[in-house]
């Protein structure tokens, strides 16, 4: 079933564009509440998939985060420097490169659960529990496509 055609479809009412919008907000308050932190919404993700144990590589964080390793490059750069994570390489495959919390990741790391939720609960203060449920399922089913 089509939803858009030539002639419904605008700009400001796709659904592509009403979820970058809203990515967009929800990325800006994520890293207004994160500064104190001194990591951004993107960062977030990486520290949070190091310390769940979700990925432990580049390739892996590049994968879930749906992130290019270039860009993955840059940010696992500035974690390093300031003293976020190291990077060793693996003792079965040199071409692999294991990423590490330091502890100070670490602390970083246990701090999110306090601001993150936050962030996202404003954005949600208006769903109902059913509601919120069924949005995720949407988005999952509109994300699975």
């Amino acid at each position: 079933m089509d939803h858009y055609s030539k002639e419904n479809y605008q700009l400001t009412q796709s659904v592509g564009f009403l979820l970058n919008r809203a990515r967009n907000a929800v990325l800006m308050e994520m890293d207004a509440a994160l500064k104190e932190l001194d990591i951004t919404g993107q960062q977030m993700g990486i520290l949070l998939s190091l310390t769940s144990g979700t990925a432990s590589t580049p390739y892996e964080l590049s994968k879930l985060l749906e992130i290019d390793t270039g860009l993955m490059t840059r940010m696992l750069d500035k974690l390093e420097a300031r003293g976020l994570l190291t990077r060793s390489r693996s003792v079965d495959d040199r071409r692999v490169v294991n990423l590490i919390l330091t502890r100070k990741g670490e602390e970083v790391a246990e701090r999110i659960p306090e601001l993150a939720p936050k962030v996202l609960n404003r954005r949600l203060k208006h769903f109902t529990r059913q509601e919120f449920a069924e949005f995720r399922r949407l988005l999952a089913k509109f994300g699975d496509a």
